[in-house]
């Protein structure tokens, strides 16, 4: 049976993912935190564009591949140290996942593509980078607002709803306002939205 860079370069995504310390638990079953991550972004984009390029769907699974090696509370905690702190990953998330892609087999213009995508490079004018945002900002709301909203006050998530919103594209608004949220979160995003 012949094994395609695709699968090759996926097996080794979720093998690096396997190894975050940090744990998730999702319907009672215990999951690395990345690996969970990487599987809800790769559902998330061939849900809400099942024609993803196989560039995309790379960039998709990698986006935050070994995220735990570089920690948050070794920048400063403030927004400089944050902004600094989310570059530095951007690069480090598509330096590994170029190295893994040449290892599968790659050629140097595919690879070139999916660091473009990770690094998020062009949003807005770029389709596929903006693709990757909307799949982003989906996964966001679908999983990770609900655990956001027990840490945050209303006007701060108030503002990192509406961030998130206006990284989004027509399609993106579309698809978030079909997700499954708890009422008063429903609630919360149409206040900041104004809806």
């Amino acid at each position: 049976m012949t094994t395609t860079p695709f699968q090759k370069a996926s097996q080794w995504i979720d093998a690096e993912n396997a190894q975050d310390p940090n744990i998730e638990i999702h319907e009672s079953i215990s999951f690395p935190k990345e690996l969970l991550y990487s599987n809800r972004m790769w559902e998330k984009l061939m849900d809400f564009f099942p024609s993803a390029s196989e560039e995309i769907q790379i960039a998709a699974k990698a986006q935050h591949i070994c995220r735990w090696k570089i920690a948050r509370e070794s920048y400063p905690m403030d927004r400089v140290g944050y902004l600094k702190w989310r570059e530095d990953l951007k690069k480090f998330h598509a330096k590994t996942t170029a190295q893994i892609l040449e290892k599968a087999g790659y050629d140097i213009d595919f690879i070139a593509r999916v660091s473009f995508l990770i690094e998020k490079k062009l949003l807005k004018k770029d389709a596929e980078t903006q693709l990757l945002e909307d799949v982003i900002c989906l996964v966001f709301l679908e999983y990770y607002l609900a655990p956001f909203v027990e840490k945050h006050d209303e006007e701060k998530l108030k503002n990192i709803i509406l961030k998130t919103w206006n990284k989004m594209s027509e399609n993106g608004h579309q698809a978030a306002l079909k997700i499954h949220y708890t009422p008063e979160n429903l609630q919360l995003i149409k206040d900041a939205l104004g809806l």
